[in-house]
């Protein structure tokens, strides 16, 4: 089953996108929630996938001509014209951990160290268990 995004979700990715060097801290002041609501928020959504990472904006009129035409050419690479608008309600997809099929039902959550994955059964959670024992227990005893 697809998790749908709510309103601290839409406001926080919307912070982030203005502007990715803001802590936790000044977002939630921006979007008038606790920092450790953020935090969750914020780990659920890289946990699900939803954030890859968080990239560089620079200002290419800064840089001297020959530098600026290399960056230029990287930036063109790595931005392949991702022009998606996030609207309140919108469902993300989540595949599950270790067969990589859908999560048709509420996904089962095995959460490991600070991570959460995410499962379709609860026979893939067993397995993805089994095959990652000693991974989860080291993990488990920091």
């Amino acid at each position: 089953m697809p998790l749908k995004l709510d309103e601290i979700d839409l406001a926080l990715l919307e912070s982030l996108v203005k502007d990715g060097r803001k802590s936790f801290r000044q977002v939630s002041r921006e979007i008038k929630v606790s920092t450790p609501t953020v935090k969750l928020h914020y780990e659920r959504l890289v946990n699900i996938g939803l954030i890859k990472g968080v990239s560089v904006d620079l200002d290419f009129g800064k840089l001297e001509t020959e530098a600026s035409a290399k960056l230029d050419q990287i930036r063109h690479k790595a931005f392949k014209g991702h022009k998606i608008k996030v609207d309140n309600g919108m469902l993300v997809k989540i595949t599950c951990d270790y067969c990589n099929g859908p999560t048709h039902n509420k996904p089962s959550i095995l959460k490991v160290g600070d991570q959460e994955r995410f499962f379709c059964c609860s026979s893939c959670k067993t397995l993805y268990k089994e095959k990652y024992r000693g991974r989860i227990e080291s993990l488990s005893n920091k």
